[in-house]
């Protein structure tokens, strides 16, 4: 009976391991609310909540894999929006005075902008004149360079604490 109690157990732990890829595999998965929800707040169509976007990036595609620049990064095998590649996205943590949600697109800035106009109709203004320069759509998106990639943000300024009214003074 032991014997066939140890024949068992590398079936058992293959098994349970098996079971453990199948669910992060399920956490990487792209959904498909990506381009509508991903896409919209990248291009500062909808309301930027970095607490909504960390909790939608750690659902659907795990714990973040760095911590830098007062975001944390995910990664994103298998993303793309407006026909390019996404690899990665980032959410703004509270140490920011912006809230913000980007992507890093696998495409020079040129391209992304090219294929935004297309699936999207949103067109970008160039801002500066710098040998890599920022492009810019309203209310505020941006794209810029990141190497020989690009990065595409919306950032907003953090909304201000609310304020308790001033007590009403009782006149005599």
């Amino acid at each position: 009976m032991a014997v066939q109690d140890v024949m068992r157990a590398p079936r058992f732990v293959s098994g349970a391991l098996l079971a453990f890829a199948c669910g992060c595999a399920a956490a990487q998965s792209v959904p498909s609310t990506f381009g509508t929800i991903v896409g919209n707040g990248l291009l500062c169509r909808d309301h930027t909540d970095n607490i909504y976007f960390y909790n939608y990036f750690v659902k659907h595609f795990g714990n973040w894999y760095k911590h830098e620049g007062g975001a944390y990064w995910f990664r994103t095998a298998g993303a793309s929006l407006w026909g390019t590649e996404i690899s990665e996205v980032m959410v703004s943590d509270d140490t920011s005075t912006f809230i913000f949600v980007g992507a890093v697109a696998e495409a020079k800035p040129e391209d992304l902008e090219k294929a935004i106009i297309r699936q999207a109709g949103t067109h970008y203004t160039v801002i500066d004149t710098s040998p890599y320069p920022v492009r810019e759509a309203k209310p505020a998106s941006r794209i810029v360079y990141f190497d020989t990639k690009s990065k595409i943000y919306c950032a907003k300024f953090k909304p201000l604490p609310p304020t308790q009214p001033a007590p009403v003074r009782q006149l005599k």
